[in-house]
């Protein structure tokens, strides 16, 4: 992802509109190859952040079908998403902030922690986008600075690409939204090799499974 990091202490973008290089193509098919949009991007960020020395994805592979294998689940209208055995709350998983644009920015935040983090068993697009936006506005919100509200508000509100990578269950989410209609969709699911072999590996969906949900 192009863009700029929003600087912050800790450690820690198209959308699907074909018009802005999204994952619906002419014909409102899904096009799986979104190596070339900024959520890609942020993502190949995000590796070299969180698993520094792993071997990245080249591209995201098709997935023909609806078994992906658990915790993952497929959904046609929302893409990827991930089913729990149970839910937490009260996690701060790590994250790292970046913005793209000077006029009219556009936010995109990968997060690195425990899937449960989340607070629900069923993560799915709009539940991690909101949770990404929550995250991006307690990070740039200031206590006791009045005008910092703004700021994180607009900021929050302005998160079009998440990536989300639970490092210790090998799985992870890349989340994009429609700068145009606010439609949400997760494309790409991300499977993370054990230690020893230091892979990352992707999965798109194949067109043919959510034309016919179109």
């Amino acid at each position: 992802m192009d863009g700029t990091k929003v600087p912050h202490p800790r450690a820690g973008d198209g959308g699907p509109g074909a018009g802005n290089g999204g994952p619906r193509g002419a014909r409102g098919e899904f096009v799986s190859d979104v190596t070339g949009r900024p959520v890609w991007r942020l993502l190949l960020r995000g590796l070299g952040v969180y698993l520094p020395g792993w071997r990245p994805p080249e591209g995201a592979s098709p997935v023909a079908g609806v078994t992906v294998g658990p915790p993952a689940f497929v959904n046609g209208g929302s893409g990827f998403g991930l089913h729990l055995p149970a839910r937490r709350e009260g996690l701060e998983p790590d994250r790292e902030i970046y913005v793209r644009g000077r006029e009219d920015p556009s936010f995109g935040i990968v997060i690195a922690g425990p899937s449960e983090a989340v607070g629900s068993r069923v993560v799915d697009a709009e539940g991690l986008v909101r949770f990404a936006r929550r995250l991006t506005f307690e990070e740039l919100f200031e206590n006791g600075d009045p005008k910092s509200v703004p700021y994180a508000v607009r900021a929050a509100r302005a998160v079009q690409n998440v990536v989300f990578l639970d490092r210790a269950a090998g799985v992870g989410l890349c989340a994009e939204v429609d700068p145009a209609g606010g439609a949400v969709w997760c494309p790409v699911l991300v499977r993370i090799g054990a230690p020893h072999e230091r892979t990352v590996r992707a999965y798109g969906l194949a067109p043919q499974t959510v034309r016919s949900h179109s």
